[in-house]
């Protein structure tokens, strides 16, 4: 290997957002931040868990209930 072109292999701290978990590792970065981790991914978990950011669920859930709406009769001149 060349010397000098690798970046430096330091103690690394994984923290997740969601949970406040925190993980010990090694990579070329001091600090990771996470959304989930395997603490709190409810794949792992096994419990259902909706992940909010910014009103995107509640904004899917407005568009979804207007979609449903039936649409208004057109009058009809008679």
């Amino acid at each position: 290997m060349k010397a000098g072109i690798h970046p430096d292999y330091v103690e690394c701290k994984i923290i997740c957002s969601s949970c406040g978990s925190e993980v010990e590792t090694h990579a070329t970065t001091s600090e990771m931040r996470v959304d989930l981790c395997s603490q709190c991914h409810p794949f792992y978990t096994g419990k259902k868990r909706i992940v909010d950011r910014a009103g995107r669920v509640d904004k899917f859930n407005q568009r979804r209930a207007a979609a449903n709406k039936p649409a208004k009769e057109e009058k009809t001149e008679a």
